[in-house]
C-alpha cells in the first residue's frame, strides 16, 4: 500500500469519496461475519476497504464486520473529505459498536514543496485554518487524534531554521487544539517511499515535540516507516515514549499485515502492552492476499501476534 495513493491532499480525498458508494445500512450484523470474534489485548484499528470483500462496499457494514472480528477501533485517513451526513452515520455506528475513532489526516500534505519548513506566512495560515476545520471534524466523529506531516524540506534554508519554522507552526496549531483536548500526532515518513520530507526519524520528532511542549503535539510512530528509516524500533520507542501518542503498523518489505515480513510484531506488541499503552495501533497497510481469504488472513495474523 502506498500512502501517497490516498493522502495526496484533502481535495483528492474528497473527489474520490464523492464518487464512492456510501449507502447507509442499519443491519446489526455483517453480511459475511468473520470466523470468530477475538479478544485483542491492544486496540488494533483497521481502515475502510480492508474487509470490503467480506462485508461489502457499504462503510457501516464494514464497521460491523470489524467489530464482529473483535476490533475495537478504526482509523480513516480520508475522514475529513467525507460529507457531514456520512461522518455522522459513521460516528453513530461506532458509538453503538463501542469502537474508538483513530486518526484522520488533518491538513493538506505537501509532498513535493515546502510549506511549514520555509516559514511562508500564507502557507502557515492555510495550515492553521485546516487545523481549525479538523477540530470540527474531530468533534463530529469523536476523534482524539489527527495526523500531521510537516511537509517537504526547503533546500534553500539551513535545517535549523527549518526546524524553528516547523516548531513555531506546531505551537500555533497546539494552541488551537488544546482547548478541545485534541492531539495532532506528527508522523515521520521514510526516505525510500517519501524522499525529501522534513520529518523522517523518531529522535527528530521527539526533539520537535519537546520544543513545542504541548499535550496536543505528540508522535505517530509508524513502525513500517521506522523499520526502513532507522530500525532499532524498541529502543527508539523507549527513548521517545513520553512523546508517543499513537502507533501505526505494517510489515516490511511489502507493507502488508504482520507476519508477512521481517518485523517481529509479537515481541513489539508485547513490549507496547507491557509499557501500559492504552491508545490505538493503526493497521495502515494492505492485505497480502486478495479477496475474503486474504481478509481472514489479516484477522488471523493479528490474532497470532496478539498471543503474548
Amino acid at each position: 500500500m502506498q500512502r501517497r495513493s490516498f493522502l495526496k491532499s484533502s481535495a483528492v480525498a474528497s473527489a474520490a469519496l464523492a464518487t464512492g458508494s456510501l449507502a447507509y445500512a442499519s443491519g446489526n450484523s455483517a453480511k459475511n461475519p468473520p470466523a470468530e470474534k477475538h479478544n485483542f489485548k491492544l486496540k488494533y484499528a483497521p481502515h475502510f476497504g480492508m474487509f470490503k470483500h467480506s462485508a461489502g462496499e457499504d462503510l457501516l457494514d464494514q464497521l460491523q464486520f470489524m467489530a464482529d472480528a473483535g476490533f475495537t477501533a478504526m482509523e480513516d485517513n480520508g475522514m475529513k473529505g467525507r460529507d457531514v451526513a456520512m461522518q455522522d452515520k459513521i460516528a453513530s455506528k461506532m458509538a453503538n459498536l463501542g469502537m474508538e475513532m483513530g486518526v484522520f489526516v488533518a491538513h493538506t500534505i505537501y509532498w513535493n514543496e515546502p510549506n511549514l519548513t520555509n516559514g511562508d506566512p500564507a502557507k502557515l495560515d492555510e495550515f492553521l485554518e485546516e487545523i481549525k476545520g479538523s477540530v470540527e471534524v474531530a468533534k463530529r466523529v469523536n476523534a482524539k487524534w489527527m495526523t500531521v506531516v510537516p511537509g517537504h524540506v526547503d533546500l534553500k534554508k539551513d535545517l535549523n531554521y527549518q526546524t524553528r519554522n516547523v516548531i513555531e507552526a506546531l505551537k500555533k496549531a497546539s494552541a488551537i487544539l488544546e482547548p478541545h483536548n485534541l492531539t495532532m500526532v506528527l508522523e515521520p515518513l521514510n526516505f525510500y517511499n517519501h524522499p525529501g520530507l522534513f520529518l523522517k526519524e523518531i529522535p527528530q520528532a521527539y526533539m520537535v515535540c519537546q520544543a513545542v511542549a504541548s499535550p496536543s503535539c505528540k508522535i505517530l510512530d509508524d513502525l513500517y516507516h521506522q523499520q526502513i528509516q532507522e530500525g532499532n524500533l524498541i529502543p527508539n520507542m523507549d527513548m521517545a515514549w513520553d512523546e508517543i501518542g499513537y502507533f501505526q503498523v505494517g510489515d516490511n518489505p511489502g507493507r502488508k499485515e504482520p507476519t508477512t515480513g521481517e518485523i517481529n510484531y509479537l515481541n513489539v506488541f508485547k513490549h507496547i502492552h507491557e509499557k501500559g499503552f492504552t491508545g490505538i495501533v493503526g493497521m495502515e497497510h494492505g492485505n497480502s492476499m486478495q479477496g475474503k481469504e486474504g481478509e481472514q488472513a489479516v484477522i488471523e495474523a493479528y490474532a497470532n501476534v496478539d498471543k503474548f
